[in-house]
């Protein structure tokens, strides 16, 4: 069963057209990976379905109910969270009150929001952070809080925009692990990454888009082989990221 199913989505900022009739579904306990070169409409499309911006046509539909319409905070009140590309904390806060801040969307109370960030931030390898202010967090650190914020609004879906840029390898190995943990613990991901080597290790499923279209679909193996990819995206397979 899908959890999200996205027909037809388009949208237009003035003349251009960022993202071009995309159309794809996400079943729940799915990995998706959503790959596509720099300025393909990743970001846009993630945009979208978390109600930052609305379409300019298409539909949305998550766990059954449309998202069309709705404001970004009540799209994550329906299950949908996401992390952003260029993190963004509140720096003179410290790491457990940002995960608090977070939780309290389902938990009304500071005590069982306090414990919940709690559970989080030892989920996400920062428990020995909890007071350390954000601002002091390193470029590793501070991805895994971006994710532990969305974790406390407790989602069906995540949506992860390139929790490993910047890292270098063993941080990448050990944020992969997170991604699969997560995923493990039952919360679908759509994750857009310039890591390739990554987001196609980890990956059920791979979208590729460019100047936002959908140009291919399947399982990792199948898409570097596809042609189309190869021209729009990886360069020659003997040159491609994925086999690094």
């Amino acid at each position: 069963m899908s959890l999200l199913k996205v027909t037809g989505l388009t949208k237009f900022f003035g003349g251009l057209q960022a993202i071009s009739d995309l159309s794809f579904e996400v079943k729940a306990g799915e990995i998706l990976g959503l790959i596509g070169p720099n300025g393909a409409g990743k970001t846009t499309a993630f945009n979208l379905i978390a109600g930052f911006i609305p379409p300019t046509s298409g539909h949305i539909v998550f766990n059954g109910e449309s998202l069309i319409g709705l404001k970004s905070y009540a799209v994550t009140r329906k299950g949908v969270a996401r992390t952003f590309q260029i993190v963004k904390p509140f720096r003179k806060l410290t790491v457990l009150e940002n995960v608090t801040l977070a939780a309290f969307l389902r938990i009304p109370t500071r005590k069982e929001a306090e414990s919940e960030a709690g559970r989080i931030l030892e989920k996400v390898g920062l428990k020995l952070k909890r007071f350390t202010l954000a601002t002091d967090l390193t470029l590793s650190e501070q991805k895994r809080l971006e994710i532990a914020r969305a974790l406390a609004t407790q989602p069906k879906l995540l949506l992860l925009d390139e929790p490993m840029g910047g890292l270098n390898s063993t941080e990448i190995e050990q944020a992969s692990k997170l991604v699969l943990d997560i995923c493990r613990d039952g919360v679908t991901i759509i994750w857009v990454e310039h890591v390739l080597k990554a987001i196609m290790n980890a990956s059920h499923r791979v979208i590729v888009i460019n100047y936002g279209k959908k140009i291919a679909e399947g399982k990792p193996d199948e898409v570097v082989e596809n042609p189309e990819v190869i021209a729009a995206y990886l360069g020659t397979k003997k040159q491609s990221h994925v086999t690094d």
